[in-house]
């Protein structure tokens, strides 16, 4: 650390291991969160003017004694105290398994997907309960609320007891997809969180994860336009595309699928893979990535990946073909109607186009893509006006 400055991209990847740690020793989950929660402040005051020569080792202790105060403070806890009062001498560091287990008890199926987000977010992440909050734009008490009642349900649950890591993926899959909003960049943070999950674990699915989340994440520079307008992929501009997240993801892919243990996560990695190669929009080999989709069909049978793989048919083997498919599944499907609108919008049936870009704004889940549809609707329509003049 240096003497002037707290990193605290740092800080945070020491949290994980100093929870679980406190954990280990015999502190409930609830207000060993607490006493880390306040050694973070301390550290971020203190390590400017005094950086400790084990930043570990000095939050363990600080985080272990702020858990005895707030141990001895509540009467209700006597009987804990007394199991606890003692510190123990300074040992070995947490081992990975501890960590590991930590992100399975954030992922705990007792929590519903956004509790265990929130949770994971705030335990391991290290995040604030205003910068979760602000990244999920809800008041701050309710983000409180949330974490605390995700705290308690969890209390009880031993570290030691079997997590489920397909459970710990899609809690940061969850993550990674809010992106970025208030002061906190949770596409980043997901990114942070594969990394640290990928040294602790071989498998294959989690460097999975980890590459999708950089082959995705690097084409974000040109994904919104100045004004904050999307920009299909189609059209955007792949020069200021990040080569160094790009090869990095596909050395990641490469490594995982070469283990021959594929998963929905290295699935859709190799989709992005393909993407990421095309050098222009035109070039993208669309039959390999409907091959693809059939992947992720056999191993998820998801009807948006189905969805998904309808509008790569009809890239692949015209728009016909893709609206057949599409045909087949369940029109109420989230985006189901925008899929639609491009379809018949490559097809050149340009007034059915524009009614579904329509139909597909009001349906939209987010601003953006409701400002989109309705663009495209409008030049859709500006276009018929024109041909009928």
């Amino acid at each position: 650390m240096a003497a002037d400055v707290v990193d605290e991209a740092q800080l945070r990847d020491l949290i994980p291991g100093v929870l679980a740690a406190l954990v280990h020793r015999g502190a409930d989950f609830a207000t060993a969160e607490d006493a880390v929660q306040e050694a973070l402040i301390r550290a971020v005051e203190s390590w400017p003017d005094q950086p400790p020569d084990d930043p570990k080792g000095w939050l363990i202790t600080t985080a272990w004694r702020r858990f005895l105060d707030l141990t001895r403070s509540d009467v209700a806890r006597r009987a804990r105290e007394s199991r606890v009062a003692d510190e123990p001498p300074p040992g070995p560091a947490v081992s990975a398994d501890d960590t590991l287990q930590l992100y399975f008890l954030c992922a705990h199926p007792s929590l519903s997907p956004a509790s265990a987000v929130a949770l994971t977010l705030r335990a391991v992440g290290g995040l604030t309960t205003r910068q979760i909050a602000q990244a999920y734009l809800v008041p701050e008490s309710t983000m409180a609320q949330r974490i605390s009642r995700a705290k308690r349900t969890v209390s009880n649950v031993r570290l030691d007891q079997p997590g489920d890591l397909r459970t710990v993926l899609k809690v940061l899959y969850l993550v990674f997809n809010e992106g970025y909003s208030g002061d906190v960049d949770l596409a980043e943070e997901a990114i942070r969180l594969a990394r640290q999950l990928k040294a602790m674990t071989d498998d294959p699915e989690v460097a999975g994860l980890l590459a999708l989340f950089l082959l995705h994440h690097a084409r974000r520079p040109a994904r919104t336009r100045a004004d904050g307008s999307l920009v299909p992929l189609a059209e955007q501009d792949r020069s200021v595309w990040r080569r160094d997240l790009i090869a990095e993801g596909v050395a990641t892919l490469q490594a995982a699928l070469a283990r021959d243990r594929l998963g929905e996560y290295q699935a859709q990695a190799a989709i992005a893979a393909l993407h990421a190669d095309a050098q222009t929009a035109e070039e993208t080999d669309w039959v390999q990535i409907v091959e693809w989709y059939d992947e992720l069909v056999r191993l998820t049978d998801s009807p948006i990946v189905r969805l998904n793989r309808a509008v790569a048919v009809g890239e692949a083997d015209g728009p016909q073909a893709g609206l057949a498919a599409l045909a087949e599944l369940d029109p109420t499907l989230p985006r189901y109607t925008a899929s639609a609108a491009y379809l018949h919008e490559r097809a050149g049936d340009i007034a059915t186009a524009a009614e579904l870009y329509v139909k597909a704004a009001a349906e939209a889940q987010n601003l953006a893509e409701r400002n989109h549809l309705t663009l495209r609707a409008a030049t859709l329509r500006q276009r018929l006006d024109s041909s009928r003049q």
